[in-house]
């Protein structure tokens, strides 16, 4: 269960924001201004996202988010009733990682919350070694550079991402709507056609033979994985 917070000055809209982060099985604190908010962070280690709204007494959003970011990289997700692009850009340089405009559709805002923390789980699975060996396959992750028998094989940043996801985790399977949510960062639609291209194209450039492949196998009826 993750623990979101919610820090905003009006306490109507932070009870629509508890319903709906409740609802989504979500634990949830809340905080109403940005000073309480950085004490309720510091005191509760566990927080995933932050929802931090602009406009607060004591300390308004920006200077929170400023003061937070000197010590923690937990996603933030601004709110402001602001709409200029420059709000937008000030909050999200302060170090923001999203920003929603108020009024806002709480669904809307639902799957903001759910889409930073896909990328914040995806981030913390992932191995910080640089270098990810199987075999002969060689992936350069901060390089975004991959080769296999000692030939440099040409990717394209979603068949990169898909196979750096799949190397992270040897031997896992990963559904092809799992692969879609954290390579594209969206709800899945036709996910498993998507994917599934992705794959043979991977396999098509990675195997010597891609019917018979040595690294991306399929597990048929749940997904794919990378053998180790």
């Amino acid at each position: 269960m993750h623990t979101i917070l919610i820090a905003d000055d009006d306490s109507e809209i932070r009870d629509v924001i508890h319903v709906y982060l409740r609802n989504e099985g979500y634990k949830v604190i809340e905080a109403e201004d940005g000073l309480v908010a950085i004490e309720r962070l510091r005191a509760n280690p566990d927080v995933k996202l932050l929802i931090l709204d602009v406009m607060m007494p004591r300390l308004d959003g920006i200077k929170a988010c400023l003061k937070i970011r000197e010590t923690s990289t937990v996603p933030i997700i601004m709110l402001s009733a602001k709409e200029e692009a420059i709000d937008k850009i000030t909050g999200l340089s302060t170090g923001a990682d999203d920003y929603v405009t108020k009024p806002f559709s709480p669904l809307e805002l639902m799957a903001r919350v759910k889409a930073q923390l896909r990328r914040q789980t995806y981030t913390e699975q992932v191995t910080c070694e640089a270098v990810i060996t199987i075999d002969e396959l060689i992936i350069d992750k901060a390089k975004h550079a991959v080769s296999v028998r000692g030939k440099t094989v040409a990717l394209t940043p979603l068949e990169f991402s898909i196979l750096e996801l799949l190397a992270a985790h040897p031997g896992q399977v990963f559904s092809a709507d799992r692969i879609y949510e954290t390579v594209w960062e969206e709800p899945t639609g036709y996910s498993e056609n998507t994917v599934m291209v992705h794959i043979r194209n991977l396999r098509e450039k990675l195997e010597e033979r891609p019917r018979e492949p040595r690294y991306i196998k399929t597990v048929w009826g749940v997904g794919y994985k990378l053998e180790g």
